[in-house]
């Protein structure tokens, strides 16, 4: 097995993490894009969503992560019991996550579901790889919400696709290499294609933002549904 370096420094983020709510036993946050969800092992990459919230709720873990270009909403357990409770609902599937993004492209079908294992390639790192043979399952669904163009500085209109993607799974860049694999790869996704077209090279972010979570919370066994629009 080849050693992996992660040669990656984060730019400083400057944007806050949005509370959107909290209580003695979990906290529902957006998180903006271009922070890193753990902090690396890396010095200059100390700042994270972890490293911030553990300032104001000592104690506290993640119980998921988003990649560092992801926007949206994560929930943060305020102590193991809570966190090893959450972590049983993401692994039992029960969680649903819903994400905004914008393909590259007009898609011809208006939903359809993505079926393609993802592996882990040491020569790649960071990327990840369809691979049938040695991949894990990997499922993501989408949906179209609108066909749009949008103007460039030079005039050009590039089409691009509004899409809600569901997965079914939570592989490493799952959204990001299935979305390259439908051949419409997420506008502003360095990793994927995401800037390939003449234009998309001064992206701003990667447009993917995670929109919906619902699950149960552990204590009150209420329904959470937690909803926060797309920036984009």
């Amino acid at each position: 097995m080849s050693k992996i370096f992660d040669t990656f420094i984060a730019p400083p983020c400057h944007e806050q993490i949005e509370t959107l709510y909290q209580d003695d036993h979990l906290v529902l946050i957006n998180k903006p894009a271009g922070l890193l969800s753990l902090s690396g092992k890396n010095p200059q990459n100390l700042d994270s969503v972890h490293h911030r919230l553990v300032q104001i709720f000592p104690g506290c873990t993640l119980v998921h992560r988003l990649d560092f270009g992801t926007s949206g909403l994560m929930t943060i357990a305020r102590n193991k019991a809570i966190n090893a409770a959450l972590c049983q609902q993401f692994s039992q599937r029960t969680v649903i996550k819903k994400y905004s993004a914008l393909l590259c492209g007009h898609l011809d079908d208006n939903e359809g579901v993505i079926d393609a294992a993802i592996a882990k390639d040491p020569a790649l790192f960071p990327l990840m790889s369809i691979c049938a043979i040695h991949g894990k399952p990997a499922r993501s669904h989408y949906r179209v919400i609108e066909r749009i163009y949008q103007e460039l500085e030079d005039r050009t209109l590039l089409p691009l696709t509004r899409v809600q993607l569901t997965p079914e799974t939570g592989r490493t860049h799952q959204l990001r290499i299935h979305c390259q694999q439908l051949g419409h790869p997420i506008l502003g996704c360095d990793l994927y294609g995401g800037r390939l077209i003449s234009g998309t090279e001064q992206v701003p972010r990667l447009m993917l933002h995670a929109s919906e979570l619902h699950f149960v919370h552990p204590i009150s066994e209420e329904r959470i549904n937690a909803r926060h629009a797309s920036p984009f």
